[in-house]
């Protein structure tokens, strides 16, 4: 398992907030909803992103683009159009000034808006989960990313449209997935690109030395691994390693590794009933009580705060 798929592996999403907003100019919708991660893509009409800090970005059909939480940002048919409507935490919706909404509402199915054959029609999948694992992907992300459809070519916008307004058995199963591959394809066009300021973690798998050791680490994080153990499986000595892994990954491998294990064990905290005693063996700690003296130390909280703060 690479980098990017162990990243996206944990925290799937589940039951991902769906909707297909349909609008006639002139519109503008606020989002502040606070959620961690949103996707859009147009199905017809343009629509432009305005983030609260940054450059508007215009985007067209075949066009994505992902936003980071929690900043809020606008969403309009031109980047100086004053909000008509504000979206907040867990699909509220209400005027600026916080009355009722009138102008734009229920059109069905995961449809909302002004009406259902509207000129705009943009598809929009917002996760709700707070992963640790995905916490050090969302971190290498810019606030507000837009791929054009000529780098991001994916049959996935048409794919979506025709199964976002569907109410049938395991829909939203179905939806669901396809976010998930939406999110991973286009991450990976993003990082990919020439000019890409991708985190060090993705560009040192390219790397044969540290990419076999982030490999390594990744697949079987329960090893009892070692600096000396890792030099060995990559063919080089513990200097080297040592050395060539904390310039490309920007940390030493051992510090690397405690922070996937724990990466690990927050997820299966938050997403499973497993005992700790069990989680600390999937990670790579010898007892219940060493995983809760490193987690605490890391994050602050114990683990049985984590799971509760979770649930």
């Amino acid at each position: 398992m690479d980098a990017l798929a162990g990243l996206l592996e944990g925290p799937r999403s589940r039951g991902a907030f769906m909707i297909r907003a349909c609008f006639d100019p002139p519109w503008s919708v606020r989002i502040a909803d606070r959620a961690p991660l949103s996707v859009m893509t147009m199905a017809h009409g343009t629509a432009w992103l305005v983030p609260d800090q940054g450059e508007p970005r215009l985007i067209k059909p075949g066009d994505i683009a992902i936003a980071r939480g929690p900043d809020p940002y606008t969403c309009a048919d031109t980047p100086d159009r004053e909000p008509q409507a504000v979206i907040h935490p867990g699909g509220r919706c209400t005027t600026p000034d916080g009355q009722e909404l009138k102008d734009y509402i229920d059109l069905g199915t995961r449809t909302w808006g002004a009406r259902t054959e509207g000129s705009v029609q943009m598809l929009v999948g917002t996760y709700s989960m707070h992963g640790e694992i995905k916490g050090r992907l969302l971190d290498a992300l810019p606030p507000l990313l837009v791929l054009s459809g000529d780098v991001w070519e994916s049959p996935f916008t048409r794919l979506l449209a025709d199964e976002i307004t569907k109410d049938e058995p395991g829909q939203e199963v179905v939806l669901d997935r396809m976010l998930d591959l939406m999110l991973i394809s286009s991450l990976r066009a993003w990082f990919s690109r020439p000019d890409a300021e991708a985190p060090s973690w993705y560009r040192a798998l390219g790397d044969p030395v540290v990419g076999q050791v982030l490999r390594l680490i990744q697949d079987d994080p329960a090893h009892s691994w070692t600096v000396a153990g890792l030099a060995e499986k990559a063919g080089v000595s513990r200097a080297a390693l040592a050395r060539n892994f904390t310039e490309l990954v920007g940390e030493p491998p051992m510090a690397y590794l405690t922070g996937w294990r724990l990466a690990l064990a927050a997820d299966l905290l938050r997403d499973t009933e497993q005992t700790l005693a069990s989680i600390a063996r999937q990670v790579g700690y010898g007892s219940a009580f060493a995983l809760s003296v490193a987690f605490k130390r890391v994050y602050g909280i114990s683990p049985t705060e984590h799971r509760d703060g979770a649930a």
